[in-house]
């Protein structure tokens, strides 16, 4: 075996998914149904297929405990005090004591159409590479996402091509405008080196990151290297009543 491959095998990570009810645009989303099952059984799911590791979904709330239990999956609770899904994560992996956890992937609980092979394919480059912080990009397809603010943009050094793992150069929600060139929709997932979790969680929150609601750019100003990986496709979020009918409607036709 050689020693990549070997780095690979011995790495261990741990897929958790932070969610809360409180969302701002959409209230309870995460117990919303598609195929009687709610959107964060179907996330843990997509999770599950990937056969990374174990994968345990973070909730501040009860119901979504029970929810995803009676449903077959793991879950803990966490506190109401966390700016972001990261903090909420970290939390966790105190709670659950995990020495052994080399990577930590930060799955958003409103994306059940993420493909697991990309987040395959994320797990294996991290590793690979030895990366501090890895996260998923796809092609921009319909140009008027590049004004939505409710799709986040990433920068890129160079072109994303498959296998190729990418430095980010920065983050945007808008003000696209003096740099046209590789330019790709942000995917809301992240692998962790587990040291690089700790310390993220521990420094302040920037300017940037408060101003454009992004908590990568906590990252970024610290100068913590972000890595890009290219997605076959952008899973459809849920972050309004139309996203989760349009995405029902989807997921229960192909079902």
């Amino acid at each position: 075996m050689d020693a990549e491959a070997e780095t690979t095998k011995m790495s261990k990570t741990i897929i958790l998914i932070p969610t809360r009810m409180s969302a701002q645009r959409l209230p309870g989303k995460p117990l919303l149904e598609i195929n009687n099952l709610p959107i964060i059984s179907h996330v843990v799911k997509r999770g599950q297929e990937t056969c990374i590791g174990e994968v345990i979904v973070c909730a501040e709330d009860k119901e979504i405990v029970q929810a995803v239990e009676k449903n077959g999956g793991n879950a803990i609770m966490t506190g109401k005090q966390h700016k972001n899904g990261t903090e909420r994560i970290y939390e966790a992996i105190k709670k659950l004591g995990k020495k052994n956890i080399d990577y930590v992937i930060s799955l958003q609980g409103d994306e059940p159409s993420i493909n697991p092979k990309d987040i395959i394919n994320l797990n294996n480059l991290m590793t690979r590479n030895n990366a501090d912080i890895g996260t998923l990009a796809a092609e921009i397809k319909n140009h008027s996402s590049l004004d939505n603010e409710n799709v986040v943009k990433v920068i890129t050094k160079n072109k994303l091509k498959k296998n190729n793992f990418v430095e980010a150069i920065n983050f945007f929600r808008k003000n696209l405008s003096k740099e046209k060139h590789n330019i790709y929709h942000h995917i809301g997932i992240y692998c962790y080196r587990l040291p690089i979790l700790e310390k993220f969680v521990n420094l302040d929150q920037t300017k940037n990151e408060i101003e454009n609601r992004l908590e990568q750019s906590r990252a970024m100003d610290n100068h913590i290297k972000i890595n890009v990986a290219l997605a076959k496709s952008s899973p459809i979020g849920v972050d309004t009543k139309e996203d989760y009918l349009a995405l029902k409607k989807i997921m229960e036709y192909k079902s």
